[in-house]
Parts: structure tokens; sequence; C-alpha cells
């Protein structure tokens, strides 16, 4: 199963000439079908979750990859969780399998389309947030630190947001593709080391992995304790 339009390389990591980007979450979505029978469904896939009156879909969680997919009568469904696109189309074609098992028919090769994609960085910086805020402008900027420790930022083109934090780290959400990820990460970066507020010199190219760390590049990634999903599965309880 393939992306239907995807024609970018999309992977778990970017690489991007300020620093590396991690790929946290993949939100997609795809249509299965023109209807789906979502009783039948719960009932025949093993740990799927359907209450209605709570929410409309049915919630089926895959332990391999680790993601949700979200079903619904219309025949459409949300993948989400997934770090890659590889991992949305193994997801969407898994769940197409076994609802097909189950003798409902289904579209053979859906068209994918991703709605939002989670990741993080690390500047490597220590950053003054009130000193951001006032230099990128208020206008764009959202930062309110007696309610949530990080800093809004808005990005006009591409039109994604970026929350900065004073460690350095951030999180940035709302692209639709890797390139609109690495464009913010960039743009964001180049305004802060323009101003003066990072104090990690830019521009030097990173030394070549030796052949000791080629193996290990993933252990610097940084993690992110809680990605700003706009679309995270709801919390149903089990039947």
């Amino acid at each position: 199963m393939r992306a239907g339009g995807l024609k970018y390389p999309f992977k778990y990591f970017i690489y991007s000439t300020v620093t590396r980007i991690r790929i946290e979450n993949v939100v997609a979505s795809s249509s299965l079908a023109d209807v789906l029978d979502l009783q039948s469904i719960a009932l025949g896939l093993e740990g799927a979750e359907y209450v209605p009156d709570q929410f409309p879909g049915v919630i089926y969680r895959l332990k391999e990859p680790k993601t949700a997919i979200l079903l619904f009568h219309s025949g459409k469904l949300v993948c989400t969780g997934a770090k890659s696109m590889r991992q949305v189309e193994t997801s969407i074609a898994t769940i197409a399998q076994q609802v097909k098992k189950l003798g409902q028919p289904i579209k053979m090769h859906p068209k994918i389309e991703v709605q939002n994609i989670v990741a993080s960085s690390d500047l490597e910086s220590d950053i003054n947030l009130n000193a951001v805020a006032v230099t990128l402008g208020l206008d764009r900027i959202e930062y309110e630190p007696e309610q949530f420790p990080g800093l809004v930022c808005r990005i006009d083109e591409p039109k994604v947001v970026v929350l900065l934090f004073g460690t350095g780290k951030l999180v940035c959400t709302g692209g639709r593709k890797p390139s609109d990820i690495e464009v913010a990460v960039e743009k964001i970066a180049k305004e802060l080391q323009d101003a003066g507020l990072l104090r990690r010199e830019r521009g030097r190219a990173d030394p070549a992995p030796t052949r000791s760390s080629r193996g290990s590049r993933s252990s610097t990634a940084v993690p992110v304790s809680a990605s700003p999903d706009p679309t995270p599965p709801p919390k149903v309880p089990r039947r």
C-alpha cells in the first residue's frame, strides 16, 4: 500500500543544516470504504474499543508498529502515533487486511494524506524566553510562563507552530511534510542566532561520524515527554 501523492522522503530523523530533527508523531487519514459496520468490526477485532455514546468511532491499537487507528462509519480512518510514513502505511495495510477478513468490502489502494507531523529538536543552547518574546514580536508569540513553561511561536510560511523551551529544546507541530518541519526549525534557529540569543556557534559543519559512532546516532535524539498532537486518540474505557 502506497501513500497517494506522497513523493517526498519520509524518515524517522531529518538531518537539517542546523540540527537534527526527530519525528515524534505522524497523524494521517485515509478512507477504507464507503461505509463500515463498526459494531461488527468491534466484535471481530480483539482489543477494539467501541463506545459510541462517548466516541463515534472504533479505536484499535496496534502493537507493531505502535500506533492507534480510529475507524468511522463513513469508512474514513485516522492513524496516529506513527513515527514515519512507513509505519503509517504498515498500520493502514494491517487494519485493511483485518477488516477485509471480517467480510467487509474495502478499497484496495486507499489514498493516504498526512494531516500533521509533530517533531522535536534541540538548539543546544539555553534560551532567554523573555528576550525571545520581545525580539520576535508579540504579534506571533504567546508566552505566559505562569500557565505553560514554553514559548509558542507561529510561523506563517510554512504554516506551523514551534514550542520553544528555555533549555533550547523545541517541538514543532502543524507540518504536512518533513520539509515543513526542516524549514521551520532552520528559520527559528536563524532568527535567534541573528538576534544573539543562541550561544552555540552556527554554520559549522558537524564532524563526520566515526566508525564507533555511526551505529549509535539515534541514542542522541531528544525525547519528548508529551507531544502536543492535536488529534490524540481519546481515552475510552475498555468494554
